[in-house]
């Protein structure tokens, strides 16, 4: 087993019980997360507020995709904390891939454009962040049968589902309210 992979087990361990331990002193579920790094969780933060996508997935995502590594390189060529394609980042107007502030950008408003593309469909896009809206097409809206995708879809949605905000489900006494007693 190599050092990256072994290293890349730790930060998740240490992560999700970083995760867990946010979770249970207030008893209530906010999404509490933090790459390590706090000016690049302000920055996460800031462009995912300014493009409409939750910072979590954003964060889950670039955890998922590079380990916040800002100098991280693919075998076929993605760039950057978000791991941007060439064609993606120059679409986004992504010039430096290893600026952080432009990967993190055009990352999250690619994110946004699947979003609207696929209805919200957080699963759709991001079998389309990882295989591309073509194969997600192709396969009739489904996430592909690739096990590389399957399993990113996997991961991240079970961590996103598992520490989104519960909502509110009306109490007996809500009902007798509504109901004028």
């Amino acid at each position: 087993m190599s050092i990256f992979l072994e290293r890349s087990r730790v930060a998740r361990v240490e992560l999700e019980a970083f995760e867990k331990v946010a979770n249970v002193d207030t008893g209530k579920k906010e999404r509490v997360w933090s790459t390590g790094r706090p000016n690049l969780d302000v920055l996460i933060k800031q462009t995912g507020i300014r493009h409409r996508v939750d910072p979590y997935l954003i964060f889950l995502v670039m955890e998922q995709e590079s380990h916040f590594n800002a100098h991280a390189v693919s075998p076929k060529g993605a760039r950057g904390l978000m791991q941007l394609m060439p064609g993606t980042g120059a679409r986004f107007g992504v010039r430096k891939p290893f600026d952080p502030a432009q990967n993190i950008s055009g990352g999250t408003r690619y994110l946004r454009e699947l979003l609207n593309r696929f209805s919200n469909r957080v699963d759709l896009v991001l079998a389309s962040y990882n295989a591309g809206e073509g194969a997600v097409i192709k396969f009739g809206h489904r996430v592909p049968p690739y096990k590389e995708t399957r399993n990113y879809v996997k991961n991240i949605s079970y961590r996103y589902r598992r520490n989104a905000p519960k909502a509110k489900t009306p109490t007996s006494s809500d009902s007798t309210n509504r109901a004028g007693g």
